[in-house]
């Protein structure tokens, strides 16, 4: 399973042709047909239908047992799965990257697969190593569709860390980070070291198992970064549940070590920041000086959160403090702050650090914006190859096609099998 990010790029330089004050009003909805914009209101409100919602994957067998596989398979094609999807194979995804590349539309893929944080023990490293080898392919695929080639420093991939290492492995380690005086073999320096050399990696408060759960999950990370590097594609670490987040982070930590150092042309791993957590911003202010301070390009996709209602429930069943913002306007305060931080220090930083604004809310849209006209006009070019913007795919299109006149836009969506 792929997901396929279409970034809308202007050809000429963002201030060259002057810059125009944004408005959604609905006039790039002209780029669209009919039957696309009727889908798209269709799928918006089977959206926002709440049993749809509850009850999605049990409706969707019941289509499957009465009308059969293939003519349910139309009707999801015709709808949902035709408002985010790009096709179900490699081939498909390229003939619907023909059709973007009428609009100056090229693709960026991802791998979301993941593991659950409660889900069972896999047996062995079969199922990470599947994942590695899909992976894999998808930076191929990621390089094969680059027209032309001297694009690639632009591609982007996204990937799950819990696609190549265990949830419990991310959760035993997250307990041990989080503590003070944390074992020196979960520095991200040392495994770095033990990533690039392959010598064993042996951390005091791991067993025997997960020690090489531990070094076979690093070796997976590494070669990821190793080959997407060799193919100029840079990845885009997910967060993931609270509970896994500090272990993630300290894996992205130990990749950036090795592949964001100054000779190696900004950031090649970025990792995923939450605004809908109350200590984003300054774990994220933390997270920018140590990769200054070190030297490090410092790559970050900024988003307003996911897992909300599985977060408060957890916390809730544990007795613990609720990690997430308490309403929709504290989050979007976090997220103004998070914006604010990221956008000076892509101003003052330059190639050394990037972000992506991935929000479909018009107002952090135009808090960037803003900031970017201002450096522009200011004579710093610094924030025109460090600022992206990311969205879902087929949404929000006002944003979308007023943005890609004159900025990046990257528009997210599904490769893969509707069943």
């Amino acid at each position: 399973m792929l997901w396929t990010c279409y970034p809308l790029c202007s050809q000429a330089g963002p201030l060259a042709r002057g810059w125009q004050p944004l408005s959604f009003d609905g006039g790039a909805f002209h780029l669209k047909g009919t039957g696309e914009l009727t889908r798209a209101l269709l799928v918006l409100r089977l959206c926002a239908w709440p049993p749809l919602v509850t009850h999605g994957l049990a409706l969707q067998a019941w289509s499957q047992r009465l009308l059969g596989s293939r003519l349910s398979g139309r009707f999801l094609r015709a709808s949902v799965y035709g408002q985010f999807v790009a096709g179900e194979t490699a081939e498909e995804v390229r003939g619907c990257v023909q059709q973007l590349r009428t609009l100056s539309l090229r693709p960026l893929l991802a791998v979301p697969t993941e593991e659950e944080p409660d889900s069972a023990a896999k047996s062995g490293e079969a199922w990470y190593e599947g994942n590695l080898g899909a992976m894999l392919r998808c930076v191929d695929l990621s390089r094969d569709l680059l027209e032309p080639p001297s694009l690639a420093e632009a591609s982007l991939m996204q990937l799950k860390v819990t696609a190549l290492t265990s949830a419990r492995l991310c959760k035993e380690l997250a307990s041990w980070v989080r503590r003070p005086g944390a074992p020196l073999e979960l520095s991200p320096e040392r495994l770095a070291e033990a990533m690039d050399s392959g010598q064993n990696l042996q951390v005091s408060c791991l067993n025997d198992e997960q020690n090489q759960h531990l070094q076979a999950s690093i070796s997976r990370l590494h070669r990821v970064a190793q080959y997407a590097r060799a193919q100029h594609v840079r990845l885009l670490v997910d967060a993931e549940y609270t509970s896994l987040n500090p272990a993630l982070s300290l894996l992205v930590a130990a990749l950036a070590v090795r592949w964001n150092s100054p000779g190696e042309g900004g950031p090649w791993v970025w990792n995923t920041y939450q605004a809908c957590l109350k200590d984003t911003f300054e774990r994220l202010g933390r997270d920018a000086e140590a990769a200054h301070r070190a030297g490090l390009a410092f790559g970050v996709k900024l988003v307003r959160g996911a897992y909300l209602d599985k977060e408060r429930a957890v916390a809730q069943l544990h007795g613990m403090k609720d990690p997430t913002q308490p309403d929709y306007e504290a989050t979007s305060q976090s997220y103004s702050r998070c914006l604010e931080l990221m956008l000076t220090r892509v101003a003052r930083h330059g190639p050394m650090c990037h972000l992506m604004v991935a929000s479909h809310n018009e107002e952090s849209v135009r808090q960037a914006t803003k900031r970017y006209e201002v450096e522009g006009r200011a004579g710093n070019r610094c924030p025109q190859k460090g600022l992206r913007f990311l969205s879902l795919a087929r949404m929000p299109e006002m944003d979308s096609g007023v943005l890609g006149r004159t900025l990046k836009i990257f528009k997210a969506g599904r490769g893969g099998s509707h069943l």
